[in-house]
């Protein structure tokens, strides 16, 4: 079972046969307050086992399209998991938790809020990001681009600019896969694969704690995109996941997200 939550060892083989197993997809930013949540949810409902599985929320919801048996899916956006409930088989999509864009930035790289815009626009830097349509991540940053554009900060054309010299580095179907135990944001921007990385401040906390040398700049509120979570429960799917959603939705899940940086859904 590939990035999963470990099952008890102790009982005998028959217990894990029998125990209540739930099918969790979520996106790669929820990989800590999930994986906390789902501990607690199989401490709290002995017999019960979270098999989680992340990765960006665009390439797991067309997994899940495809035909693979998932109980709940938790994506960094809302568009995802309606896609699903339109298509039907799935309950309907619920905001769970919110979360904001920072620019993650190499070591020695003169960047403020200030001059955030300046220096995504300058020729001379790498500008990363996720990949659009694969990872909500790579949405958002290019929904940031056109906020550039609106605002008073740059001159006409930033957008195009902007997305033009976007590096999509991660997230993407042909993407190299994340180095094992490694944040791949951190990773990127310190192996010098981009001088600025726009992701979830969320990636970035866990980006420094690995890499103390980065810097986390902070996005200038007229140009931030709130990026919002929603989640969806297969209509079929076993009490267990419906009880486990809900545990996301109030109870320690929410205290997971929580301390792991996320906001409260609106």
């Amino acid at each position: 079972m590939i990035l999963a939550t470990a099952f008890a060892a102790s009982g005998p083989p028959a217990a894990a046969a029998d125990a209540a197993a739930i099918s969790v997809f979520a996106a790669g930013s929820l990989r800590a307050p999930i994986t906390q949540a789902a501990q607690a949810f199989e401490e709290a409902h002995p017999g019960t086992r979270v098999m989680l599985t992340f990765g960006a929320s665009g390439l797991l919801r067309d997994r899940i399209a495809a035909g693979e048996r998932v109980d709940v899916f938790a994506s960094a956006n809302m568009a995802h998991p309606q896609s699903l409930g339109a298509a039907g088989g799935w309950g309907p999509t619920r905001a769970f938790a919110r979360n904001a864009l920072c620019a993650l930035a190499r070591p020695g790289l003169a960047v403020t809020p200030g001059t955030l815009v300046q220096a995504m626009l300058d020729p001379a830097i790498k500008l990363g990001t996720s990949t659009p349509r694969a990872d909500p991540s790579g949405d958002y940053a290019f929904a940031l681009f056109e906020r550039v554009e609106r605002s008073a900060a740059a001159p006409a054309g930033s957008a195009r600019v902007l997305a033009a010299k976007a590096l999509q580095l991660t997230g993407g179907p042909d993407s190299p896969p994340p180095p094992a135990g490694r944040n791949v944001y951190g990773m990127l921007v310190a192996s010098g694969q981009a001088d600025l990385f726009l992701t979830y401040c969320t990636n970035a906390v866990v980006a420094i704690a690995e890499q103390p040398d980065l810097q986390r700049i902070e996005v200038p509120s007229a140009i931030q995109v709130s990026a919002e979570y929603g989640l969806a429960v297969r209509k079929d799917a076993a009490p267990a996941a419906q009880a486990f959603v809900d545990d996301l939705l109030g109870g320690a899940g929410q205290r997971a997200l929580r301390e792991a940086g996320f906001l409260a859904p609106r």
